[in-house]
């Protein structure tokens, strides 16, 4: 047997904003956006070099949704986005105005620093120590 996560749903208050930032910020490819109704899209957005697993970007329907944009996790780290070229990664970040909430640190399983998506949601950036050797 093999399964696998294809896609994660993350509540945005808004479609094209939300690529804007997840292209543009964190340089991740738009795999797909199709048109489903007059108010709802199918988008996807990856990281470079990753389809395995994709973000659904769903955009709140009412109000019990929209108050989970940014906190989904009530304020716990919700994604890792792991890399093989941590200095590479946090230097683009930072350069495209996203917000880090700390400093990188150096941990027994690798570097790591939390910064926020657009809305708030908390996120790792991680380089674990046999990535990138």
């Amino acid at each position: 047997m093999k399964q696998r996560i294809a896609n994660i749903a993350l509540v945005v208050k808004d479609y094209d904003e939300a690529i804007d930032f997840y292209t543009k910020k964190l340089s991740f490819k738009l795999i797909e956006d199709t048109q489903l109704s007059e108010t709802k899209r199918w988008v996807l957005v990856a990281p470079p070099g990753s389809t395995e697993t994709c973000l659904l970007l769903a955009k709140a329907d009412g109000d019990e949704q929209l108050k989970s944009c940014g906190n989904q996790t009530g304020g716990r780290v919700f994604l890792f986005l792991n890399t093989d070229d941590f200095e590479r990664d946090y230097a683009s970040m930072t350069a495209n105005g996203v917000k880090f909430l700390e400093s990188p640190r150096y941990e027994p399983y690798g570097t790591v620093a939390v910064f926020e998506d657009l809305y708030g949601n908390k996120w790792d950036l991680l380089q674990l120590k046999n990535e990138g050797e």
